[in-house]
């Protein structure tokens, strides 16, 4: 009879999340479905009607303050433009064609608050820093906080930087490519392995085009450091265009999830998501989610799901900063990008993305006197690294294992700063990030960046927002109240 590798790796419980979990993504599917085809006006009925249950349950709303318009603001901006012009700040956008032929949607903030520009798409003379974000996100995560003196990109807007935002593929501004169509799944065959020998090299190498900067600086966020790591690594060129690279919850081999059924099972064979969410995008239901909850009720989702994830509590996020960014939090990704990071957590290395599971698994199963195994997925050889290295990580991060990070990293050009108490999500959207991160950051810029006497001694961060911005915007709830559990 013929045996199935993976199923025989699994406990009763892990069968019964299986089913389970299938049930309910089916029954997403379907709803999913039905939700794309409902006419606005049915849509806001819903949403009046979470809206009215929730204030049932908790309370009538109050009065807004400032800060909470603000928050409201934040949220319902429509993209990266909208909110850039809430803080006044003019952006630019850029298109960069990979050499695997996707569109990737690149940022730009070259200007201070009320700099005059007068040349567009050209140099500015300024030390270039490019921000990249984590998986399921894109460039909005860097912009959405709630005071500019807490985003890394104004902040180093102000003081003097050329600043410059990436993009992967697929996601809400990448999602095109001159030889696959989004909606087929060949468009969607890429892991972190794409990332890295294609997007990251690629936007930086059209970055130093634009600037005529010999190098630049890279911050990333989440994966937006793993793919700096392979990138890095598998690219010794790159080396020389990078003069430091500074990481901000560094993900490269995690331990694992919280939700230990979850995390068993994914382990025991990372294609089953292949199975349960197909060959394309993952969880692309979640704007759709979006627009039937009431921001409190989704707020309030997103922290209970990452905190049965990750065990994350996200105390040091603040309850409006949630409001303002987790409608800005998810964006779309390929199951095969997700894939890759449960192939990376089974086998506790950082490594190539495994297209030869199944004979993997075979082997596995196979007697070994000796203990030698006859295949390996290659690994990312990140002590090949030369360019200088910063990493910030909380220290209650439940992805980030410092130790064995440091094992595979080169001992010569790398700096650990540990940030007491800051889980992942704090780092990007802490309530202090602006005294216990960014400053690491901005001694890191100024101590590696090409020129460093041509930035401000600080950054002149001002409170003011952009009136105008409400021309743009639709509230969709009353715009003079608020629930206090919002706040």
């Amino acid at each position: 009879m013929a045996r199935l590798p993976f199923l025989g790796r699994l406990t009763s419980r892990d069968y019964a999340a299986l089913v389970v979990g299938g049930i309910l993504v089916f029954l997403e599917t379907i709803l999913t479905s039905i939700i794309s085809l409902l006419p606005k006006s049915v849509i806001q009925w819903f949403y009046d009607r979470s809206r009215s249950l929730f204030h049932f349950i908790v309370g009538p709303p109050i009065p807004k303050s400032d800060q909470q318009r603000l928050a409201d603001r934040i949220r319902r901006a429509e993209d990266f433009q909208r909110l850039c012009e809430i803080f006044g700040y003019e952006h630019e956008e850029h298109v960069v064609l990979t050499k695997d032929g996707y569109l990737l949607g690149l940022h730009r903030l070259p200007a201070k608050k009320g700099e005059a520009r007068t040349h567009f798409g050209t140099s500015t003379g300024k030390p270039v820093v490019y921000l990249h974000h984590g998986l399921l996100m894109n460039s909005e995560v860097w912009v959405c906080l709630t005071h500019p003196e807490r985003s890394v990109a104004f902040t180093l807007v102000e003081l003097g930087f050329d600043v410059w935002l990436g993009n992967n593929r697929g996601n809400k501004y990448s999602k095109k490519s001159i030889h696959h169509n989004p909606n087929t799944a060949k468009f969607w065959d890429y892991s972190i392995d794409d990332f890295a020998w294609h997007d990251i090299p690629d936007s930086i190498a059209y970055i130093l085009s634009v600037t005529k900067e010999p190098s630049l600086s890279y911050v990333g966020f989440s994966q937006g450091t793993a793919q700096a790591f392979a990138a890095l690594s598998i690219h010794p060129p790159l080396n020389e265009k990078i003069n430091v690279f500074i990481a901000l919850a560094p993900a490269m081999s995690p331990a694992g999830l919280a939700a230990s059924v979850v995390d068993s099972l994914m382990k025991a064979s990372p294609t089953l998501l292949f199975l349960i969410f197909g060959r394309k995008s993952i969880m692309s239901s979640v704007p759709y989610w979006q627009s039937l909850l009431y921001p409190p009720v989704f707020s309030a989702a997103i922290t209970t799901s990452l905190r049965w994830l990750f065990n994350w509590r996200s105390h040091n996020i603040p309850p409006l900063q949630k409001l303002a960014a987790f409608p800005h939090l998810y964006s779309y990704a390929s199951v095969k990008s997700v894939v890759h990071w449960f192939q990376i957590m089974r086998n506790a290395k950082f490594q190539m993305y495994d297209d030869d599971v199944q004979r993997l698994l075979l082997v596995r199963r196979a007697p070994r006197p000796s203990g030698v195994t006859a295949y390996a997925p290659a690994r990312f050889p990140t002590r090949n690294i030369v360019s200088p290295i910063v990493l910030l990580y909380g220290d209650h991060d439940s992805l980030v294992d410092i130790d064995v990070m440091l094992h595979t990293l080169p001992k010569h050009s790398v700096v650990a700063r540990r940030l007491s108490g800051y889980e992942h999500l704090d780092v990007i959207w802490g309530a202090n990030i602006h005294e216990d991160v960014i400053p690491h950051v901005v001694d890191a810029l100024r101590q590696y960046c090409v020129r460093p006497e041509r930035l401000e001694k600080e950054a002149k961060m001002t409170n003011g927002v952009s009136s105008d911005y409400e021309d743009y915007t639709g509230a969709t709830t009353p715009a003079d109240t608020i629930s206090i559990y919002d706040a």
